[in-house]
């Protein structure tokens, strides 16, 4: 996957750290540890199979491992590891689910088009 970092600014939360708030970046963001809030990323957000997300996550793209427990939206690619656990919506352009994962909520892809109408089907024949 192709991440566009121009500022190379890469965020990292370890295992075993704990953070209460927002995360906002323009950088790449990886995650091992907690956070209690949302993030947000114009880049790429990387959660491993030890994280913990209590919050939304905002990506452009974004490869989860670990657990979510909120909304998650992806603008391109999202990925699904076999050990994520995600509780809460998703919208994304592309999924990848890998076997294993566990996902409960709503999912949209695709950007959203207009419907028309379909044709009437006449039964009489």
């Amino acid at each position: 996957m192709s991440v566009d970092n121009s500022n190379g600014s890469n965020n990292i939360i370890g295992e075993g750290t704990s953070l209460k708030g927002n995360l906002k970046t323009s950088g790449n963001v990886r995650l091992e540890g907690d956070v209690i809030g949302d993030i947000s990323s114009s880049s790429k957000v990387a959660c491993g199979e030890t994280s913990f997300v209590d919050g939304n996550v905002t990506a452009e793209n974004a490869e989860l491992a670990g657990k979510v427990s909120g909304k998650v939206t992806v603008k391109e690619l999202l990925i699904l590891k076999s050990t994520a656990k995600i509780h809460g919506d998703i919208s994304t352009n592309n999924l990848i689910i890998e076997s294993g994962a566990n996902f409960n909520g709503a999912c949209t892809m695709g950007k959203e088009e207009e419907v028309e109408d379909a044709p009437e089907v006449d039964d009489e024949e």
